[in-house]
C-alpha cells in the first residue's frame, strides 16, 4: 500500500510538520489606544517565525510592547505612540502622516492591530488624503483607500534584502525554513518510487498516465493538474452555443 504524499501529511498538521512555537515571539500587533506618548527601543531581537526583526519597545508609562522593527531603527531610538512626531517607527493614524511618507503594518480596519505590509523589505507609500479617507499605494502597485482612523507604521520594515544572501549548503536551509513550519526543497512526483508517490517509478522519468484528476479523486491518487470544474465546462459549453 502506497505512502500519502507530503503535501497531504503536511496538512494534517502533526509532528515535523508543524511550526515549533517555543521560538516565536508571539502575536506582534499595534498597542492599544490607550498608551499615548512616546516609547523607546529597548531591544531588537530576531524572530525565527518571521522574516522581520521585532522591536521591544518601552512605552511611557513602563508598558513592554513588541512592534514589527522598521529600517534603520536602533536601541535607544524614540518611537511616537498614536502622538508626536513622524518619525522612524513611529504608530499613529493615516490622518496623521503626511503624504509621500512610506509606511508599513497597514491597519485594515481600525484597531485591527494591522494586516498588511508585514514582510521583511516592504513598504507602501502613502498617497492622498481625502476627508476621511486615505490612499495608499500597496507594494504591489495597487491603490487601496483606507480610513483615516487606521493606524499605520512609519518606514519600511527591517530585513530587506534577505533574499540576496546566498544559502550556500542544504543544512542551512533545512534550519531556515524549520522555524515556518515550510518544507525547505521539494522533490517531482515522478523522481520519486512508486510507494512514495502515484508519478513515482518507471524506466525512465515520466508520469504514464494522464496528469489531471477530477474533483472526486479518491485522496490517495488526488496528485498533479485538477481537471477543470463543472462549472466551467457548463459555462464553456453554453458559449459554444450561442
Amino acid at each position: 500500500m502506497g505512502k500519502r504524499i507530503p503535501s497531504r501529511r503536511r496538512g494534517k498538521g502533526t509532528g515535523p510538520y508543524r511550526s515549533p512555537s517555543h521560538r516565536h515571539h508571539g502575536p506582534v500587533y499595534h498597542p492599544p489606544a490607550s498608551i499615548v506618548g512616546p516609547g523607546v527601543v529597548a531591544a531588537i531581537d530576531p524572530a525565527p517565525g518571521r522574516t522581520a526583526p521585532v522591536a521591544r519597545v518601552t512605552g511611557p508609562g513602563g508598558e513592554k510592547i513588541a512592534v514589527l522593527a522598521t529600517a534603520g531603527l536602533a536601541t535607544g531610538d524614540p518611537v511616537s505612540l498614536h502622538d508626536g512626531a513622524v518619525g522612524r517607527g513611529a504608530i499613529l493614524e493615516l490622518a496623521r502622516i503626511p503624504d509621500g511618507t512610506l509606511v508599513s503594518n497597514l491597519e485594515v480596519k481600525p484597531f485591527d492591530g494591522g494586516r498588511l505590509v508585514r514582510a521583511a523589505g516592504t513598504s507602501a507609500l502613502v498617497v492622498a488624503h481625502s476627508g476621511s479617507d486615505v490612499t495608499v499605494q500597496l507594494p504591489s502597485g495597487a491603490f487601496k483607500t483606507f480610513l483615516a482612523t487606521c493606524r499605520a507604521q512609519v518606514g519600511a520594515i527591517a530585513g530587506g534584502g534577505r533574499l540576496e544572501r546566498p544559502i550556500v549548503k542544504a543544512g542551512k536551509r533545512f534550519w531556515s525554513t524549520r522555524s515556518i513550519a515550510r518544507p525547505p526543497f521539494k522533490v517531482r512526483g515522478i523522481a520519486k518510487n512508486p510507494v512514495n508517490h502515484p508519478f513515482g517509478g518507471g524506466a525512465h522519468q515520466h508520469v504514464g498516465r494522464p496528469s489531471t484528476v477530477s474533483a472526486g479523486t479518491w485522496p490517495g491518487a488526488k496528485v498533479g493538474r485538477f481537471s477543470r470544474s463543472f462549472r466551467t465546462k457548463r459555462r464553456r459549453q453554453a458559449e459554444k452555443g450561442r
